[in-house]
């Protein structure tokens, strides 16, 4: 799949709380801003799961829907209903058509979940995607790594903030949502 040029959304661990935050900026082609605040990191599942995407609005908007029915379907289990969206999202003829990358989060696990069948854990405390994905990824680690007094919803604004400095594509209006960590 290729790079996703649409925006910037960082998750970070940090402290017993997981921040997403993403741009609001919206780009039609690779030269026109259709719109800069855009809302692309939500609160689903009566709010208990996090999510952030990346690419096509409507396609994003149809992907978040599915994966709330699996989440519902699956008892809430955030594996589980990850797993099952890939799956389908991969095998229907016309859902493997969608373009959007997808973070996500209970508290307890983060993942990125794609239509190539990917449903990827993080190796750190940290995980980004989108055109800024690398450059937010980047500022978090730092972050991470140099023991800053800051917390996981700071670290993930200011690294998104980062990204928008260097990417056409994302811009510094932010927005963040916080979940307190759940003990496994």
């Amino acid at each position: 799949m290729d790079t996703i040029k649409a925006t910037t959304i960082v998750c970070v661990k940090k402290d017993g709380k997981i921040a997403i935050a993403g741009d609001g900026q919206a780009t039609m082609g690779q030269s026109v801003i259709a719109k800069s605040n855009c809302r692309k990191v939500r609160r689903i599942f009566n709010g208990r799961v996090v999510i952030g995407f990346a690419g096509s609005v409507a396609d994003a908007i149809t992907l978040y829907e599915l994966f709330e029915q699996m989440l519902n379907k699956d008892g809430g289990d955030l594996t589980r209903a990850a797993v099952d969206l890939a799956k389908k999202w991969r095998t229907d003829k016309t859902l493997r058509n969608l373009e959007a990358t997808m973070l996500a989060t209970d508290g307890s696990k983060m993942y990125q979940i794609d239509g190539t069948g990917n449903v990827m854990e993080p190796d750190r405390d940290c995980m980004a995607i989108g055109s800024g994905g690398c450059y937010a990824l980047s500022a978090a680690i730092a972050y991470l790594d140099s023991n800053v007094d800051l917390s996981a919803e700071e670290i993930a604004r200011k690294s998104v903030k980062i990204a928008s400095q260097i990417c056409v594509f994302t811009n510094d209006n932010i927005i963040c949502e916080v979940v307190e960590s759940k003990q496994e």
